[in-house]
Parts: C-alpha cells; structure tokens; sequence
C-alpha cells in the first residue's frame, strides 16, 4: 500500500453504509459513481440481494435433500417438484401473490397495489421502502413463497401428477400462502404474534398442506408393507448442508438491514440446528444404537425450522434451548409416525409441522425483551404465549381447509393420481422420459400395449 493510498483511506474511512467506499472513489474515478436514489441505504441494499439469492438457493438444496430421500425411480420427478414450485410458483407470485400478502387491503388478505407489477416505480424511479429499492422485496419474499410450496411435495412423491403438482402449487401459493402472509406480516389478522422469518407462515402452513394431500391422494403401493429407502445419503447430506447455508439468508434477511438484529439471527441460525443435531445424535443411539448420517441431516432442519419464527426474539442461549427442546417431539413422531397409517412421504409435519408449532410456542416462552425488543413468559409476559398459540390454530385450520379446496378444485380439471402401473415403473420414466442412473445409452421406451404400460 503506497502512501497515497493510505492517506486517501485514512481521510476517507467511514466504517458504516459504504459512504467511505463512496468517497474514495470519488478521488479515484471522479464522476464514475452516480448519486444514489433518496432513501436507498447501500449497506441495506447489499445485504438483502445477498439474501435473496441465499433463499432462493433452499429450493434447489430441498430438491436435493428430498431427491436424496427417495427411490432412484422418482428422483428426478421429486426434484423437478422443487424446481416447478420456483417457476411457476415465482410467477404467481409476482403478478399477483405479492399484492395479495403485502397490498393495502383488509386484515384477511391484501389489496391488488401491487398486481401485474404496479406500483414499484415513482416517477419513473423504482420506489424506495425500508432502505431498499421496494422491488427487491417482491424477489426477497418471493422466494419464501416458492420453498413453502416445494416443501408440500415431499409429502405427496411418488404418486402425483407432475401437471396436476404444477396447478395445485400455483393456486396454493395465491391463495392459501398469501393470505397467510398478510395475517402475520402484512398488518393483518395475525399482526401481534412473533414470527420473525415464518414458524406459521412457511413451516406449519406447508406441513399441513402436505398431510391433507397425503390424505387425498391416498399412501403409496406397497406402503406399510415394503421399506421406501432412501437411494442417496450423500444427496441428502449435501441438500441439509446447502439448507442451512442457506437459511442463514432466510432469517437475518428478514432482519431488512446489516444491522444487530441481522447478527442476533445469524447467530441463533448457527446454533439452534447444532443443539437440535446433537441431541438427535444421542436419541438416535439411544433408540437403535447407531447415529444415522440421515438423522444429522434431519435434526439440522429440525432445528432450522424451530428457530425461523425466533431468530430475532431470543437471545443464543434460548435458541440452544429451543433447538434441544424441539428435536426430541419431532424425532419421537416421525419414528412412530407410520403406525398411524399416514403416507407423509419424506415427513414434511414431522420436521416442519412440529418443528414450526414448537418453534412459534417457544418463541413466546423464550422471547426477551433485552435481544427482541419483546418480553415472553420467562419474563412475565404470559399473554404472549397465547398469541403464538392463537396464531398457530389460525394456520392450522386455513392451511387444512385452503389445501383441501384447492386440491378438490385441481381434480375438477386433472387427476391428481398416477395410475398403478405408472406408480410401479416410477415417476421419472413415466412422466419425464428420463432417468437420473440410466444402466445404458439407449432412451427410455414406454410402450403401451393392450392398455397396460
């Protein structure tokens, strides 16, 4: 560093929202940098477009940890599920899902400012809100939408229709999603509970929307009588550990700003899920004697999932606490799980419905006044407590009712339901003419002969 260098950084050194950066650029390229929008904070801005890449990145690390779960025969259908929700999902969403969530409207659902991409420009600027350009919250929360509708189809792989998948996800994300958003994050129904990054919103709104449509479309051929294995660990490793990388931007994003309320989340999505891993490790020993590369993965999302509407409330030592308390429900249900009778497929409630129920219930015990900004009840404030549990009967039963109408809607036109024999062949043959591990060069033939496959 020669000494022109270090007297322009020594004059010019500003440590906080990138005006140093500004001003030394100013002396190097004079000219070069045009003033930025009233309103725009740079610092905000940054952290929320590396946010949003971050979220957006979970839907492909969930096509990963879901493909990983399930037959070699149904990979490929499974993950292209995920990638499906962010197509036709991330469209919905902006034409119309975003206004629906955060439009001026009433406390049950938002009003159309926003449809088909009205009302981001001001004078023919793109609008500023909360420091930041407001289209980037379109991008940010929308791609909160599409991994909330990915995770329902890890309850229904295996037996749905790719087509029949492709409406249901999209009708869901406007009307059973949306809604949901507004009620908690929109000034809505659900405004007082906490719910810092979507315990509701996401996790138990997506769980029971893949219970009701386990439930409709029936379990799985041979389920209860043949062992579904998982045909990748490795992929399931890989999608647990891109999940949590990516989460980090799910929930200090939600933060909107490189602040302390960033770090705070940052911090306690680093350490719930290591607390939920580690006591799923010794549950795992406990209950069969060896510690499963799968049960890791899953304890990590558990916790992930249970810290989501906390991260911005407690403080590190409450989310150690709520990842260690949560694991244990979810690890008990999801191991008992089938004597219920119930196809959840890759246990969707099991990690997300609980895992969420637990997190938003926590949340009002271990909310603190010193980190958050808001007492629970280990400070006195019981009524908090309520609140969360108010709002997490609010998403069960319109998650339940939504999904089920909309899913009796999408029959009206598709079947939801592959055939048996499709079901046997697989859904990657099938209904995508391909195969992820091909044992020769040739292409897929599926003849249809006597009409049988």
């Amino acid at each position: 560093m020669n000494m022109l260098t270090l007297r322009i950084f020594y004059r010019y050194r500003v440590p906080r929202g990138g005006e140093g950066l500004k001003r030394i650029g100013a002396v190097i390229l004079p000219g070069a940098l045009p003033a930025l929008a009233a309103g725009v904070e740079p610092g905000t801005t940054a952290w929320m477009l590396v946010s949003t890449a971050l979220v957006l990145l979970m839907t492909p690390a969930l096509a990963f940890f879901y493909g990983g779960l399930v037959g070699q025969k149904n990979v490929l259908n499974t993950m292209a599920m995920s990638f499906a929700a962010a197509a036709a999902g991330g469209v919905a969403w902006a034409l119309l899902g975003y206004s629906l969530a955060y439009g001026d409207g009433s406390a049950w659902v938002g009003g159309l400012d926003y449809a088909f991409l009205n009302g981001f420009l001001n004078q023919g600027k793109l609008a500023v809100s909360d420091g930041m350009p407001a289209l980037l919250d379109l991008a940010f929360q929308g791609t909160f939408a599409i991994i909330t509708a990915a995770l329902v189809s890890g309850s229904v792989v295996g037996r749905m229709r790719f087509s029949a998948w492709l409406l249901f996800s999209t009708l869901w994300i406007l009307f059973v999603y949306a809604p949901l958003a507004h009620w908690v994050w929109g000034d809505g129904l659900l405004s007082g509970a906490l719910d810092f990054a979507g315990g509701t919103v996401v996790h138990i709104n997506a769980a029971v929307a893949g219970v009701v449509a386990a439930l409709v479309l029936g379990p799985r051929r041979n389920f209860g009588r043949v062992a579904f294995l998982p045909h990748n660990i490795p992929f399931v490793l890989l999608g647990a550990g891109l999940l949590w990388f990516g989460w980090f931007g799910f929930n200090a994003g939600s933060a909107y700003g490189a602040n302390e309320t960033a770090a705070l989340a940052f911090v306690n999505t680093f350490l719930a899920p290591a607390a939920a891993a580690l006591v799923w490790i010794f549950l795992d020993y406990g209950s069969s004697g060896k510690a499963t590369a799968v049960g890791v993965a899953t304890g990590i999302v558990v916790g992930l999932v249970a810290i989501t509407p906390a991260a911005g409330y407690v403080g590190p030592l409450g989310a150690l606490w709520i990842g260690a308390l949560t694991a244990p429900l979810s690890h008990l249900f999801i191991r008992y799980r089938p004597r219920l009778g119930l196809d959840d497929a890759l246990d969707v409630f099991g990690a997300h419905g609980l895992g969420g129920i637990a997190g938003a219930l926590l949340t009002g015990v271990f909310a603190s006044a010193a980190w958050g900004g808001t007492p629970g009840l280990l400070e006195g404030h019981a009524a908090q407590l309520w609140t969360q549990l108010k709002a997490v009967l609010y998403a069960l039963l319109y998650s339940a009712l939504g999904t089920a109408l909309l899913l009796f809607f999408t029959r009206l036109f598709l079947p939801l339901r592959v055939g048996k024999n499709d079901e046997l062949v697989g859904l990657d043959a099938v209904l995508h003419g391909e195969e992820a591990y091909p044992v020769t060069e040739g292409a897929i033939l599926v003849a249809e002969e006597g009409g049988r496959r």
